[in-house]
């Protein structure tokens, strides 16, 4: 092969709190072909310095840049937003507004209904000084007395945040009015919930990653950054790998999707799980109920914000017991209950702590199996125990999230990449051995691990190059 057909023409970054990444590819006859990757400590004073390093490592590799080349970037770097929610009826458009919070990448503060008083909703507000609220509340022709009510609350506080006004189509006129007289900063898209059955979160995930995109740039200096990106529309990391979770599963319009599937994402700070399950988008109306019951939409995310393996890891043995640590250990270390309370204090003191021995690696990664195996059965649906005749459910009722036929799951985060391959795919086979009373997977799935870390990549083409992305993807985990 020609040394011109393995240059480089395609680089996308993850630029995060502590590290950034690239990685290169060569994008030809629609298909990519992944040629090395490198990182480099973010240079907070100067993004690009930090860019620049990771592009050398790189080239170091023996890796050639073409003179043509196009940059794309996916960030982390300023924590998310913090985003509190509001609606109107909590198990309908509250709870529709969180999951588009969620699928964006926002830190999900707090989600207020109007069953709350006004006066709690307003001391939600004060207290988080959010960056941004998302107003939802009525499907179109339903109710707008709450959005107009919310409105009047948050003209009166007049915040710091950008509102994203996502609520009823009908009050949204008069909402906007209120908010220009005011002068709050707003942004309206089509309502999230339009009716009861459906489900509308495209824009407002869209409205919520250009907030993201301007609160970096103030914070981080990333202006320069960006000028030299080919789409300046930096999508936040959380949101890159779902995408590539969404595109892996569903297909393109030429392609079709590998089926349904699970994607755990575990970091420093939480344990995130996310499952696409694209047959449900056949369903009909009447199958499919009150969608936002979570249980029959394509796509769905939960996260654990008190499961992670640094900032938060002193949640992992508070939420299990620290005999549960112990006894998800891969081999009989002597480790005491309180060795496991010092060594999550310890990681959640000192966040870029590197476990020196094997005893310390297996009791990570025991905490690792630990959170994702409770941010599972979190996620998943399960059998009920009891009957419940007022909601006309039978003892032994499948509820929730139907995850048994998934035979796919998708792993990302630092301890895959820096575990033993086959330590770390059992650490997360462990978790599916005994279900119980949780919906999931029914046999063995088989584990998929991206060790070089580029799904958030294929997340960030996938919205330039949905095929040649869905190709790389479906080869790179064997689908």
């Amino acid at each position: 092969m020609e040394v011109v057909e393995m240059q480089a023409n395609i680089l996308v970054y993850d630029v995060g709190s502590t590290y950034t990444k690239a990685a290169a590819f060569a994008l030809k006859d629609r298909r990519f072909t992944f040629l090395g990757r490198g990182q480099s400590p973010t240079t907070l004073h100067d993004v690009m310095e930090g860019a620049r390093r990771a592009e050398a490592a790189i080239q170091a590799q023996g890796v050639q840049f073409a003179a043509e080349m196009k940059r794309y970037s996916s960030c982390s770097a300023a924590g998310g937003l913090r985003m509190v929610a509001l609606g109107y009826m909590p198990r309908v458009t509250a709870k529709a507004a969180k999951e588009v919070a969620m699928t964006a990448g926002a830190r999900v503060m707090q989600v207020v209904s109007a069953e709350e008083p006004l006066s709690f909703r307003r001391e939600v507000l004060m207290e988080i000084n959010p960056d941004i609220i998302l107003l939802s509340g009525g499907t179109d022709g339903g109710d707008e007395g709450c959005a107009l009510e919310n409105a009047e609350m948050i003209c009166e506080l007049h915040g710091k945040a950008t509102v994203i006004v996502a609520c009823n189509k009908y009050a949204q006129r008069a909402v906007a009015e209120l908010f220009d007289k005011a002068g709050v900063a707003y942004v309206r898209v089509p309502n999230i919930m339009p009716t009861i059955h459906e489900l509308n979160i495209k824009p407002a995930r869209e409205a919520i990653h250009e907030q993201f995109i301007r609160q970096i740039t103030r914070a981080r200096g990333l202006v320069e950054f960006r000028a030299g990106l080919s789409d300046q529309a930096v999508v936040p990391t959380p949101g890159a790998v779902l995408l590539a979770s969404e595109l892996l599963a569903k297909g393109t319009y030429e392609q079709e999707g590998a089926g349904s599937l699970i994607l755990v994402d575990i970091g420093g700070a939480t344990t995130d799980i996310h499952s696409a399950l694209p047959e449900l988008e056949k369903l009909s109306i009447e199958e499919r109920g009150l969608i936002i019951n979570n249980e029959k939409q394509f796509s769905y995310r939960t996260v654990e914000g008190n499961l992670g393996l640094r900032v938060s890891a002193t949640g992992i043995p508070e939420a299990v017991g620290p005999n549960a640590v112990i006894r998800a250990m891969d081999g009989d270390y002597g480790v005491t209950p309180d060795e496991v309370l010092r060594f999550a204090q310890h990681l959640e003191d000192h966040p870029d702590y590197i476990p020196a021995d094997e005893r310390e690696k297996s009791l990570e990664r025991a905490m690792a199996t630990c959170a994702i195996n409770t941010a599972l059965r979190r996620h998943a649906g399960h059998y009920a125990d009891t009957a419940d005749p007022v909601m006309g459910i039978m003892a032994g009722t499948a509820i929730g999230r139907d995850l048994r036929r998934v035979e796919r799951v998708l792993c990302v985060g630092g301890i895959f990449v820096h575990s033993d391959k086959q330590a770390a795919e059992e650490m997360v086979l462990r978790c599916f051995e005994d279900p119980g009373i949780s919906l999931l997977p029914q046999e063995k799935p088989r584990i998929v691990q991206d060790r070089d870390y580029i799904l958030y990549a294929m997340g960030v083409l996938g919205k330039y190059y949905p095929d040649a992305a869905f190709s790389f993807l479906k080869e790179y985990t064997g689908s």
